[in-house]
């Protein structure tokens, strides 16, 4: 099972300290990247053993080598406040034996931090399941989880055993968003509207809270306005407005056809995209 910990100075008024990383207690197992050496003794004596025939401590074997890292099939993490949210993360690599353990720590802001390990599934491949959280344990207050603050890019750090009991530490392997959820909503209005009328759409784009556990208007953020006709299925952009200070929405246009209206919503660092659904408006000579 994944672990999380995070300063206690990150969930205001919890009443709880929040357990440090772990990442401390492990780290006398961690090697820096590059040779192993341990069989050291014994490479030099092959070494001498075979120097008649021309062989060298090079033909030793070789040491485990980790050449990446898949985090949610390379999608951003998005999560609310009310359900957990379960995502893989596979590191890849090689070694003449073969890879059979993995240990991986996953690093955010403000001391985000969650660790789980597994058994590699291939000799190549080895891949964690991450459990993430931004909402209490039920019937409880429990702090442990995300707050807003960690929202944003986490790294990968991943320990990678071999079957011939070599091992190899790789900070930095991989890097992810894990970001808030957000909602759109729109309402056009009049419906229905004379052609060449002018229509107004009104809108609201909110986001998670991982402090208090509600969705919150989201401020100053570009969206963009698209009309979709009827009988299409692409939506073009038509304006783009900034959200209000309490993330409200509101723009004027020109009613030319019949169509859906939407925001779209990118998204940003710490912010999952969302898109409204299309609101039918029925125009008429």
């Amino acid at each position: 099972m994944s672990r999380f910990a995070a300063p206690p100075s990150d969930r205001q008024g919890a009443g709880r300290d929040i357990a440090p990383p772990i990442a401390a207690a492990r780290a006398l197992r961690r090697k820096p990247v590059g040779r192993v050496t341990r069989r050291g003794v014994v490479v030099g004596a092959v070494a001498v053993l075979l120097a008649g025939v021309g062989a060298s401590a090079d033909a030793a074997p070789s040491d485990p080598v980790v050449s990446g890292a898949t985090i949610n099939s390379g999608h951003d993490v998005i999560v609310g406040i009310t359900h957990n949210v379960v995502f893989p993360v596979t590191v890849t690599g090689s070694d003449d034996s073969g890879l059979s353990f993995a240990d991986v720590d996953l690093k955010g802001p403000h001391g985000g931090f969650y660790t789980t390990d597994a058994f590699c599934e291939t000799a190549r491949a080895c891949t964690t399941v991450f459990t993430v959280n931004a909402h209490p344990a039920p019937g409880s207050d429990d702090p442990v989880d995300l707050a807003n603050a960690n929202a944003g890019t986490w790294s990968v750090d991943a320990l990678v055993d071999a079957n011939d009991g070599d091992s190899v530490f790789v900070p930095g392997v991989g890097s992810f968003g894990l970001k808030r959820a957000a909602r759109l909503t729109v309402n056009t209005s009049p419906e229905p509207v004379a052609k060449g009328a002018r229509i107004t759409v009104t809108g609201k784009l909110v986001r998670a809270n991982w402090d208090t556990y509600r969705y919150a208007g989201y401020a100053g953020q570009a969206v963009k306005l698209q009309f979709r006709p009827k009988g299409s299925s692409t939506y073009t952009t038509v304006a783009t407005v900034a959200t209000s200070n309490t993330g409200t929405l509101r723009t004027t246009v020109k009613a030319v056809k019949d169509g859906y209206w939407r925001w779209n919503f990118t998204g940003t660092n710490t912010t999952g995209p969302a898109k409204a659904t299309g609101d039918y408006v029925d125009v008429r000579p």
